[in-house]
């Protein structure tokens, strides 16, 4: 059992857990089709769709209204995934080439539809590979009388692609469980590529998260433990982490809760196992961050806080055993950014760029096309900026949670 914690840094507040159950994540790779794919066709960069949102003055507007995530070749071209497409910008971001990721025998075999959630990665050796759901594979359950989902799929997958994804290979299915979100996806200095998941546990319903590691540039993937700190709920649970390797060789989860905070898992075997988990101290809305490594080397946190600035309180929801067990704020008309230089333990005062009272700006993407220049877009709300990390770096520090 866990003890009653709490914590106050960068707007934590007070959180409840219960035990937490290791188990194995089992692994059902399904064969891969390679075949050429269909010509590419050159479009104009998405319009953005007209709001009311604002931004903080050193931010602007990116020339286009693509998701991400993105990664670059080495010759600059920027690459995405949008729907079941690849998307290229040879003249950053400016106009857009797209092809299909599948070939028809593909996508006869697979029946796989990439999830808006998904996770994107160009290795050191020049492979990309993408983790996403195949929401064709989606069937939700969930009773209001059980407060469970008995049966729900929403299935994790990964694929790769050796020739700059005009062709995918090695499409495997890494677990039926509903996935609710893939988030993140790292290659550490040993070369381990290191894959965010989630599984939809039951009796009662709830969430857990674990992530995936491959040794040989995504061909194959092992799972690690199941981090599952009870909860009950459609929201219940821990969720939707994002990973990143700290200086000293350990990987660091931060982990969406309902309590008010994000919570840490560590691993100190490369993400086979996470045995030390505990409140981060960063105070966060019940929605996922995004925490990357930047050119600098310091991190970057993008995420929503759970209060808006200058407050300290907001409506709180759940609490009824459906969305979650206890009353979680679900702030997300802010998203906030804030920097450190000590892999978490202090953080700059965080900075909102972009805030929409009333809307959900989140499920954020961090992408660094040249060192210092940072592209923030969002899953959901349609953030879609551009600004240089010395503009936001402002002064002064937040200390962060002991670890």
């Amino acid at each position: 059992m866990i003890s009653i914690l709490s914590a106050r840094t960068l707007g934590g507040i007070l959180l409840t857990i219960s035990s937490i159950d290791v188990a194995s994540g089992a692994s059902a790779a399904e064969p891969a089709v390679q075949a050429a794919q269909t010509a590419a066709k050159v479009r104009p960069a998405a319009a953005a769709a007209p709001s009311n949102m604002t931004y903080d003055s050193r931010v602007t507007k990116l020339p286009h209204a693509y998701q991400g995530p993105f990664v670059q070749l080495p010759g600059g071209t920027i690459v995405g995934i949008e729907a079941n497409q690849v998307i290229r910008s040879a003249d950053g971001g400016k106009s857009w080439s797209a092809s299909d990721v599948f070939s028809p025998e593909q996508k006869d075999k697979l029946n796989l539809s990439i999830s808006n959630e998904r996770a994107l990665l160009r290795t050191r050796d020049g492979t990309l590979v993408l983790g996403c759901m195949n929401l064709n594979s989606r069937r939700w359950t969930w009773d209001k009388t059980i407060h469970d989902a008995p049966g729900a799929v929403l299935a994790t997958w990964v694929m790769r692609s050796t020739d700059d994804g005009k062709t995918w290979i090695d499409v495997q299915k890494l677990h039926d469980e509903w996935t609710g979100a893939v988030r993140d996806l790292i290659q550490m200095k040993s070369g381990r590529l290191v894959l965010t998941s989630m599984k939809l546990l039951h009796d009662p319903g709830r969430h857990a998260v674990l992530t995936y590691v491959s040794d040989d540039d995504g061909k194959t993937w092992m799972p690690s433990n199941l981090i599952d700190l009870g909860g009950s709920g459609h929201h219940g649970g821990v969720t939707e982490p994002s990973v990143v390797e700290l200086a000293d060789g350990r990987l660091w989860l931060l982990i969406r809760t309902n309590w008010g905070e994000f919570w840490s898992g560590y691993s100190v075997d490369g993400g086979r196992f996470y045995r030390t988990l505990q409140p981060s101290g960063i105070g966060a809305s019940s929605a996922p961050g995004l925490v990357k490594r930047l050119a600098s080397g310091r991190l970057a946190l993008a995420w929503n806080r759970p209060f808006p600035e200058g407050q300290t309180s907001y409506p709180l929801r759940g609490g009824d055993m459906e969305w979650s067990d206890v009353p979680v704020s679900n702030h997300r008309g802010e998203l906030s950014l804030a920097f450190s230089e000590d892999d978490g333990k202090t953080w700059t005062k965080p900075v909102v760029v972009a805030r929409e009272a009333g809307k959900s700006l989140a499920y954020p993407y961090l992408f660094e096309p040249s060192p210092g220049v940072l592209w923030l877009t969002t899953m959901q709300g349609g953030v879609r900026v551009q600004f240089r990390e010395g503009d936001l770096l402002g002064a002064g520090a937040t200390k962060g949670a002991d670890r």
